[in-house]
């Protein structure tokens, strides 16, 4: 096992990330930079380190600087958490020449997974369901209206790397597509440094599913799945599980299984699917790392997928086979940004109260206190609120009581949107899809 690891991240999972490893009997240093030199990852870490940049985001993105960091240290490995350089193929190449472990999958891995245009293609060839699609870039506008032509409107346009729903619109007919088209093409150019964008066939008042994997390079198994649909900007707000019935669990299990064990991949996997309708999957994207809401699959698991992912990086063997894998209740997380609840504009700035809630079936996952400066320049994520109970019925009233016992003061956040939503008959009779806020208005003026 590693004896020190670096993590090289902030907020709420740089937290959650240092208390697996003190679990696990390893000590963790912290890079930060001057925006988060009193947050409670660096206060509560075993070190930190400084790395000073004009730019905020550069403490964190600065390649070198964290090869360096982790050298200084001496770090057996580095964890990136979520975001920032978490899928970054050449990070983790860099920190392999360096002899320094990378928490998550190979940097082979992340090549084939952070182009959407060859994961497409080699979960495919697993057998995992695609929807059709152009397979490759479309540049060339003639073309690429040939190719959509033959897969129909509506389609979306997606650009082949990244995440976050950048570079990503969906096109009603013909008239619309050249402007989307280069619209997708200037974000993603501008957002990646990559430019290429495909197009796929949308599917139409779809779920939005997602499985959690976990591989150690050689076997994989999958540890169920996470209902996701409720989004605004392609981003989600509030997941539960599980979602669906055992049959269809064992069959696309089964299949992102086949599609782990394909590329040898190690470490935590998400893979993104939109349910039809009619009941039919179609493969999405593969998340090459832990997720945001990876813990109400832990609520209902009661496993812990950090320290499981530690474990598969140290060299070690799943210590779990596919039959230890019991699912227990119902699970529900509401992201607590701080944002304004109608606009759903960023809203920094001092945290002058805090109180989270507690009790039986409520976990809290925040960075946030009171005093805390919540900084501009990250993400507006601020705290994670899970409630777990024996049903879904049982976890609704439980979290909206979370919701209330809940005291911000200084920071506008997405609780009386969430507290809208948890009321509203749609929501509470399961009728939800990704386009769930847009044909639900009414709940971003009842925000107020």
């Amino acid at each position: 096992m590693f004896r020190r690891v670096l993590v090289a991240n902030r907020g709420e999972v740089a937290l959650r990330i240092i208390r697996s490893l003190r679990e696990l009997g390893i000590e963790s240093v912290v890079i930060h930079g001057k925006e988060d030199r009193l947050s409670l990852p660096v206060r509560l870490a075993d070190e930190a380190f400084f790395i000073p940049r004009e730019d905020p985001l550069a403490s964190y993105l600065d390649i070198e600087a964290i090869v360096s960091a982790a050298r200084e240290v001496g770090a057996d490995a580095v964890h990136p958490g979520y975001g920032f350089l978490s899928e970054n193929a050449s990070f983790a190449q860099r920190l392999s020449d360096e002899g320094i472990t990378f928490i998550g999958p190979s940097s082979e891995s992340l090549e084939i997974l952070g182009d959407k245009i060859s994961a497409r293609e080699a979960m495919s060839s697993a057998g995992i369901p695609v929807a059709k699609g152009s397979g490759k870039p479309v540049q060339d506008l003639e073309m690429a209206l040939e190719m959509a032509s033959e897969i129909g409107f509506p389609l979306i346009i997606k650009a082949a790397s990244g995440g976050g729903g950048i570079g990503m619109q969906v096109v009603n007919n013909e008239a619309e597509f050249e402007s989307a088209l280069r619209l997708c093409q200037g974000r993603a150019e501008s957002a990646f440094g990559d430019g290429r964008v495909f197009i796929e066939e949308y599917v139409e008042s779809a779920e939005h599913i997602e499985f959690q994997v976990i591989g150690d390079g050689k076997n994989a198994i999958h540890i169920g799945e996470r209902f996701c649909s409720i989004q605004r900007r392609h981003q989600k707000i509030l997941e539960e599980g599980p979602w669906i019935s055992e049959e269809e669990r064992e069959r696309i299990g089964s299949k992102v299984v086949a599609g782990a064990k394909a590329i040898g991949y190690s470490g935590l996997a998400t893979f993104e699917f939109l349910r039809s309708p009619e009941g039919e999957f179609y493969f999405m994207e593969v998340n090459p790392r832990v997720q945001v809401e990876h813990t109400v699959t832990e609520m209902i698991t009661g496993l812990d997928l950090v320290s499981l992912g530690i474990i598969v990086a140290s060299g070690k063997e799943l210590p779990i086979n596919q039959d230890q894998v019991v699912f227990n209740g119902h699970a529900i997380q509401a992201r607590i940004n701080a944002e304004n609840p109608v606009t759903l504009e960023p809203s920094p700035g001092k945290l002058w109260e805090c109180h989270w809630p507690s009790g039986p079936g409520i976990r809290v996952d925040t960075h946030g206190f009171s005093g805390y400066d919540m900084p501009g320049s990250f993400d507006s994520l601020l705290a994670k609120i899970i409630a777990w109970a024996p049903t879904r019925e049982m976890a609704i009233p439980r979290l909206e009581a979370a919701l209330d016992e809940t005291i911000l003061l200084g920071l506008d956040t997405l609780i009386p949107l969430h507290r809208a939503i948890l009321q509203e008959p749609d929501f509470l009779e399961r009728q939800i899809t990704i386009d769930y806020l847009e044909r639900h208005p009414d709940l971003l003026s009842r925000g107020r």
